[in-house]
């Protein structure tokens, strides 16, 4: 497959997971057809089955594709941060607001990974516990090292921690855009950042 095909392919998948996470927030994955996503996407229904074998199978990749966004972000803020001399606290700290950030970009995806995280008769469970953990895991790798190097404490279970670390960050998201949404991302963030540093380091 040429570059130009390949393109054409992955602008037509993100078409397709930007009209599918938006129908299936709306109205749930058993309501959603195949023939409503390829409206939404705007291309015929023989399209959304070229590049995917089933509804199913798109879901799967779609939340494949969302945390795979949200993991490189965080990644990412990490790396500037070890880059520019930070610590591993500030490190965590934009790793918040990289979160904050992604969430605030695509709020229904995030709605639909959080209501799928806690179902269990899902077909996609054991891709979701996969994706999930790869994100966890990059916030394990720094708790790690903030350990290993005596910034932090070596109280920390780090498994938990870095869970509880996602996890506020998703459930304060949500709650912010659905309750409070005349706060800025500044104003959530600082108030995570505050509990962040006041739990992870102590001070």
């Amino acid at each position: 497959m040429d570059s130009s095909s390949t393109t054409r392919r992955q602008a037509t998948r993100q078409k397709l997971y930007e009209a599918a996470v938006t129908l299936i927030a709306e109205k749930g994955f058993s309501a959603t057809t195949v023939d409503e996503i390829a409206e939404r996407a705007g291309v015929a229904k023989g399209t959304v089955y070229y590049n995917f074998k089933s509804k199913n199978e798109l879901f799967e990749e779609l939340l494949r594709h969302g945390v795979g966004l949200l993991t490189q972000s965080l990644r990412t803020a990490a790396g500037e941060t070890d880059a520019r001399g930070g610590t591993h606290v500030e490190a965590l700290d934009a790793m918040i607001r990289a979160g904050l950030m992604f969430i605030d970009r695509y709020p229904a995806f995030t709605q639909l990974y959080v209501a799928e995280l806690w179902r269990t008769n899902r077909a996609w469970q054991s891709t979701l516990l996969v994706v999930r953990q790869e994100a966890v895991a990059v916030v394990e790798d720094v708790l790690r090292e903030g350990v290993a190097g005596g910034e932090l404490s070596e109280e920390i279970d780090i498994q938990l921690t870095a869970a509880a670390l996602v996890g506020m960050v998703l459930v304060a998201a949500l709650d912010w855009q659905a309750f409070q949404p005349e706060r800025t991302i500044d104003d959530v963030h600082s108030a995570l950042s505050l509990l962040l540093r006041g739990r992870v380091s102590g001070h």
